[in-house]
């Protein structure tokens, strides 16, 4: 695809339990690592791959969000996404989010990972450079499992021959992991619940419709759930430079 794609919804709206005690005066997309806030990692991504729109959704202490994102303004457009009645979830959040989002497609972006890139295209640039509106609904950026740094999982997907998604089931592992990063079509999102959910059940209709895809990302992972993984992540980014 040779459109630019210039917007993204970035998932801050969680509770960051496992974070804890690093979240019980701020919000996990604000915990700094190698100097700087997750959801700073994030933007600073967002803007390297032409994003200049964002939306953000917010649930635990809002204020600190919504006033973080406000020091963004001179080159972002931002707008919030309010779930301080009702946790949304994954699923939910892009849906109550979605009169919001002017663009299709459109990235979605978790705020509790980094990720390096390697070579001259970013993760971001190549999801959209890969992107196909006719046949695909959704695809998200993996990471084979042995670059999934500090993640626990036994591994999230396979990829078939034609690279559409194969969820792990039953098997004991699987070789690619999600890394939080997506680029979606609002066609995900039809007819889809009201309530909180998570962005499973969307994918799993995608994944039994074939336009459910993947893109094996080049660079390293790092998932941030827990406050032990912010040590070797900022002695591996040191190395990484």
């Amino acid at each position: 695809m040779n459109a630019k794609i210039d917007t993204a919804m970035i998932m801050a709206a969680g509770l960051g339990t496992r974070m804890r005690p690093l979240t019980e005066h701020k919000p996990k997309p604000l915990v700094e690592v190698a100097g700087k806030t997750l959801i700073d990692h994030v933007l600073d991504k967002a803007r390297a791959a032409g994003i200049s729109n964002v939306v953000v959704n917010v649930h635990y202490l809002p204020e600190q969000v919504e006033a973080h994102m406000e020091r963004h303004a001179s080159d972002l457009a931002v707008k919030i996404s309010d779930e301080r009645e009702l946790l949304m979830e994954t699923g939910g959040g892009l849906v109550q989010a979605q009169h919001l989002i002017d663009a299709e497609p459109f990235y979605c972006l978790n705020s509790d990972a980094i990720w390096t890139d390697e070579g001259a295209q970013d993760g971001l640039s190549r999801l959209a450079h890969a992107w196909d509106g006719e046949r695909m609904d959704g695809l998200l950026l993996l990471v084979p499992k042995e670059r999934a740094f500090q993640h626990p999982g036994k591994g999230d997907f396979f990829l078939d021959d034609e690279q559409r998604l194969v969820r792990r089931g039953e098997r004991d592992s699987a070789p690619y992991v999600y890394t939080g990063n997506q680029l979606i079509s609002h066609r995900l999102l039809r007819e889809a619940p009201q309530e909180p959910f998570s962005t499973n059940k969307l994918w799993d209709r995608a994944i039994s419709e074939g336009r459910l895809f993947g893109l094996v990302h080049i660079g390293d992972w790092y998932d941030i759930g827990s406050p032990q993984a912010i040590a070797p992540t900022e002695a591996a980014l040191a190395v990484h430079g």
